[in-house]
């Protein structure tokens, strides 16, 4: 039975997914995280305490589990754990990218010196430093995802303003870029061999015009034309190519302003949080499936995208506070289209919008013959839902 070390952070929302799908292959699952919950619950070798911010020593350990208890792949559910599944696959012969090139999409800066070396399309950018580029400017943090801490600035009042409130999320350099216009798309990919295959691209069909970025609504397929979703894919190669991954799956923002394409990011990992529930692939496939496949040599033909138009709703926090409810459950369940809602926040847990928050309230799915019937299921959806948060002093 082959066997995976599943890299998962304790604050991961995709534990039982991956798990799922190992289970759904027959894969023995071996568990890797920071926290020694799972060796305290007697589980030997099928735990081992990763410290995935770390990724030298991360290896270190991986590489100590794999001489007592051979482990067949090394796969990380989120940004926490590319780096030392990178570092780890390199010292074990694994399939793997470049640990240099991971490194690379976890900071902004030298990701984006990457892209500007083989002139990818992207926005103009400086890193700590005045731009001498026209307002309006997007500041962000180096080493942060999930639109924490991007902020839209349109003066130097306001770019003041910025910086000191991103310092305060992330202490360190800031990235100043160009903002560019357009409407946004999130393309989810597989590398093998340094081609990358297109899975999915997802329109973002609320515009994210500042001065935050939180987004919301992902559909696919895309309603691009064939053309523009070519080139979407061709820059998105690129980009990959530029920062040197190879292996491995492939997360990517751009944007789309009639002809012209600009990356905004590229990571090497999956779509976050729970918003991958929103794809299933050949008779029903997960894209967890279909990593754990890649990551272990499996076979991979004829897994295309289902036929049907899907979506996710990642659900908003309107403002910060501490939440009370989510009502309104059963009849956002009700409408037609819908196919799951997760409240992943406790009630009673503190909640915090962005730019300083980093995770959603909860995830609404849908389905339906055409892109515009499963978003229009989700802003149905999102509109029977009353969030009750008691707003902070």
């Amino acid at each position: 039975m082959p066997r995976i070390l599943l890299l998962l952070p304790t604050s991961t929302y995709r534990a039982p997914d991956f798990v799922r799908a190992a289970a759904r292959l027959g894969v023995d699952v071996v568990v890797g995280s920071e926290e020694a919950q799972a060796l305290a619950a007697g589980m030997g070798d099928r735990a081992v305490v990763v410290p995935l911010d770390d990724p030298a020593v991360a290896a270190d350990a991986i590489v100590a589990l794999d001489q007592r208890a051979a482990v067949d792949a090394v796969v990380a559910v989120d940004d926490r754990g590319v780096l030392a599944a990178a570092t780890a696959g390199e010292r074990l012969g694994f399939p793997h990218n470049p640990p240099a090139a991971v490194a690379a999409t976890r900071d902004k800066g030298s990701m984006r010196t990457a892209l500007a070396e083989a002139e990818v399309p992207q926005p103009k950018f400086v890193v700590d430093a005045t731009p001498d580029f026209a307002y309006p400017w997007v500041m962000k943090p180096l080493d942060r995802s999930g639109s924490q801490g991007v902020i839209r600035v349109d003066d130097a009042d306001a770019a003041r303003a910025a910086a000191a409130r991103i310092g305060a999320i992330a202490p360190g350099p800031v990235v100043v870029e160009e903002y560019v216009p357009g409407a946004e798309v999130a393309v989810e990919g597989l590398l093998r061999a340094g081609e990358l295959e297109l899975l999915a691209v997802f329109d973002k069909p609320d515009p994210l015009v500042g001065p935050y970025f939180e987004e919301t609504i992902y559909v696919t397929p895309s309603r691009l034309d064939p053309k523009m979703l070519a080139r979407v894919q061709d820059v998105a190669a690129r980009a990959c190519a530029a920062i040197g991954l190879v292996e491995g799956p492939v997360h990517a923002e751009l944007r789309v302003d009639g002809d012209r394409v600009w990356v905004i990011e590229v990571a090497a990992r999956s779509i976050g949080g729970l918003c991958a529930r929103a794809l299933r692939f050949g008779a029903g496939i997960a894209l967890e499936e279909v990593i754990l496949r890649h990551a272990l040599g499996m076979p991979l033909d004829g897994l295309a995208r289902e036929r049907a138009a899907s979506g996710v709703m990642m659900l908003p926090i309107p403002h910060a506070g501490v939440l009370r409810a989510v009502d309104g459950q059963d009849a956002a369940r009700a409408i037609p289209g819908i196919t799951g809602l997760e409240i992943t926040v406790p009630r009673g847990r503190r909640v915090v919008p962005v730019p300083e928050g980093d995770r959603y309230l909860g995830f609404l799915f849908a389905r339906g013959e055409a892109p515009a019937d499963v978003e229009a299921a989700l802003r149905a959806a999102h509109d029977a839902l009353e969030i009750v948060i008691d707003r902070e002093p």
